[in-house]
Parts: structure tokens; C-alpha cells; sequence
């Protein structure tokens, strides 16, 4: 049953507690950035297969006591991003929690939409690195030689870029488990 979406806040910003009380929006991904709800449309087709198969490759390598999922909510004190993939505790994730805790979450990865490039950059990296997250990768779909995958690592509160990784050569990550993939993988054709 759809449910009317506030448009107003007692407050003139909307808080975590305002996000937990959303009804469930179909077909639409509602995050909660800088007191304002942010609603996007499902993402592209190279989007979702270029997710679906980065999940298929993390989950191949992941130890028993994380697992991956996407897109889930990353709670945080004031804002609730929703990351295109999250590596988080098994535990929590097949609790079937509606956000995870920036604790319960070691890798996010961000797929940059042309209609987001903006929180891709800016806003995302931002709040994941003051959450405390170790790692994000960001993955482009378009430009020289795509996608290409960027990995950036948490250091003294901000994120570092350590690589960036052409399709043809190898993603090697030690963080959260050791992973290692030609971004070529992502998009095109099915590798058999």
C-alpha cells in the first residue's frame, strides 16, 4: 500500500528518527543527507549489473562473519546514506535491520550515477569517513578505459586514495579480506 511521503518536518530538517518512520517507497531509494531527504530512482541497468556482479565477486572471498548486501542504510548519529554495496557483520545484516551502525560496516561502494556525481564525491565519502568506515570504493561506469574502480582508505579521519584501477589490471584489496578483480569484470559481456 503506498503511503504519502512527508514533505515537512517539525524541526525544518529531518533526523534519523524521521528516516526510521518512513513507509517502505518501492522502486525508490530514500537517504537521509544534511537534514534532507535525497530520492532516487532505481539506477541504470549497467548500474545494477555492474552491482550485482561486484557483490557476487566480494561475497566469493568474504570470511563467514561478514556478509554482503546492497543497498542497505549506514545509520549515523544524523545522516543515513544508502552505499550500492555494503561488506557489514553477518550478524547484523541477516537480522534483517533496516540500517546498519557505522561499527557493523567495513567496506562501502559507491557506483557513481551521472545524476549523483555530486554526493558520490562530496557528501558520501564525507559522512562514511566520519562514521569510521575503513574502506570505499568508488566505481566508474564511464570515462577512459571504464569502469575503473577507486580505493580509498581511512586515514586520521579522512579517506586516502591507495589506488586507481584501469579495467585490465588488477583490484587487489587486503581490507576487510583479501579480494582481488579486474574491474573489466563488472561491465560488458559475462566472463565464463
Amino acid at each position: 500500500m503506498a503511503m504519502p511521503f512527508p514533505v515537512t518536518s517539525a524541526h525544518g530538517y529531518y533526523t534519523v528518527a524521521d528516516w526510521l518512520n518512513l513507509p517502505e517507497i518501492e522502486g525508490r531509494r530514500v537517504e537521509l543527507i544534511d537534514g534532507s531527504f535525497v530520492v532516487s530512482p532505481p539506477p541504470l541497468s549497467d548500474h545494477q549489473v555492474c552491482s550485482a556482479r561486484l557483490s557476487t565477486i566480494l561475497a566469493a572471498a568474504a570470511p563467514e562473519n561478514m556478509e554482503i548486501v546492497g543497498p542497505c542504510g549506514i545509520r549515523t548519529a544524523t545522516e543515513v546514506p544508502i552505499p550500492d554495496i555494503v561488506v557489514g557483520d553477518a550478524d547484523a545484516i541477516l537480522a534483517g535491520v533496516a540500517a546498519l551502525l557505522p561499527e557493523q560496516t567495513h567496506l562501502v561502494a559507491e557506483i557513481v550515477s551521472q545524476g549523483n556525481r555530486r554526493r558520490d564525491y562530496q557528501d558520501k565519502p564525507r559522512i562514511y569517513a566520519a562514521a569510521g568506515i575503513p574502506t570505499f570504493l568508488r566505481i566508474e561506469l564511464i570515462g577512459v578505459n571504464p569502469p575503473y574502480v577507486e580505493v580509498l582508505s581511512l586515514r586520521d579521519g579522512a579517506y586516502v586514495g591507495v589506488a586507481h584501477v584501469d579495467a585490465g589490471q588488477l583490484v587487489k584489496l587486503t581490507d576487510p579480506f583479501p579480494v582481488e578483480f579486474d574491474p573489466a569484470r563488472l561491465l560488458g559481456r559475462r566472463f565464463r
